[in-house]
C-alpha cells in the first residue's frame, strides 16, 4: 500500500511538472485579448533570424523550451533578430544567464550590410551576472541598466541560473525597463537631452546609434551562455 502511495505521489508531481513545461511560451486567454503576440513558440527559431543573415544560425539552439545561445558553437554566431520590425510596444521576455555571463536585449535595431552588428543602431537593456562579470564593476553596465547610458534606479535581477522577467516599453519615444516587476530605467529618446548623452557615451562614434524610432529587438551573443523564454509583445498604437 505505501508503495503504491508513493508511486500516486512521484506521478502527481510529474504531472504537475509537466503542466508547469506546458504553461512556458503561451499566451493566456486574458493576453490574447490585450493583444499580446508570442515572437517564441517554445520549439523552433521561427520567426528569427541571425543579424545580416536569412536565417537563424546554428549557435542558437532550442532546449528544453528556452531559446538558449550555444557558447561552444564554433559556426552559426552572431546576435538573432526578430524578423519584424516594432515601433510603439510592450515587450516582455525571461532571462537567465550562466555564471559570469553577459548579454542583452537590443532593440530599435536597423539591419543593413553596412552596420557591422546590432549595437551600431540599437540602444541595449543588459543582461548580466552582477556578481562576477567585469562589466559589473562598470556604473550603467549592470543588468537592466541602459548600456553604457543610464543606470537602473535599483538592484532587482536574481543571480546567475536564476530567471528575470524583463520588459521594454517604448512609446513614442517614452521608454521602459523594468525588471523583475521593478521599473529601473525610464528615459526619453530622439531629443536634445537624449544626443547630449549619447555624445558623452561610448556609443558618440556611432552616428546611427539611437536614431530610429523603431526596429528589430535583437538578443546578444556576447560570447557566453545565455537562456531566454516566454518571449511576446503587445503593439501600442
Amino acid at each position: 500500500m505505501k508503495k503504491i502511495y508513493v508511486s500516486s505521489i512521484i506521478a502527481a508531481l510529474m504531472a504537475v511538472s509537466s503542466l508547469q513545461v506546458a504553461a512556458q511560451n503561451t499566451l493566456t486567454a486574458k493576453e490574447k485579448k490585450q493583444g499580446w503576440t508570442l515572437l517564441f513558440d517554445g520549439q523552433s527559431t521561427s520567426g528569427w533570424r541571425t543579424f545580416n543573415t536569412q536565417s537563424a544560425g546554428a549557435g542558437w539552439k532550442v532546449e528544453d523550451g528556452t531559446l538558449t545561445l550555444d557558447s561552444n558553437a564554433k559556426d552559426g554566431r552572431g546576435d538573432l533578430l526578430t524578423d519584424k520590425n516594432f515601433e510603439n510596444y510592450e515587450f516582455s521576455i525571461e532571462w537567465k544567464i550562466s555564471k559570469c555571463g553577459n548579454s542583452g536585449v537590443i532593440f530599435n535595431v536597423v539591419e543593413d550590410p553596412k552596420y557591422k552588428a546590432t549595437y551600431v543602431t540599437g540602444p541595449e537593456m543588459q543582461v548580466l551576472d552582477n556578481t562576477c562579470h567585469p562589466d559589473a564593476k562598470i556604473i550603467k553596465h549592470r543588468a537592466g541598466d541602459l548600456y553604457d547610458l543610464i543606470t537602473s534606479s535599483k538592484e532587482t535581477v536574481k543571480p546567475a541560473g536564476e530567471w528575470n522577467v524583463a520588459k521594454i516599453v517604448s512609446d513614442h519615444g517614452k521608454m521602459q525597463f523594468w525588471l523583475n516587476g521593478e521599473k529601473v530605467v525610464s528615459f526619453t529618446m530622439h531629443d536634445a537631452a537624449w544626443d547630449q548623452m549619447v555624445a558623452g557615451s561610448k556609443f558618440k562614434t556611432m552616428p546611427d546609434f539611437g536614431k530610429a524610432k523603431g526596429g528589430h529587438i535583437a538578443l546578444q551573443d556576447h560570447g557566453d551562455q545565455v537562456w531566454y523564454r516566454n518571449i511576446k509583445i503587445r503593439e501600442l498604437k
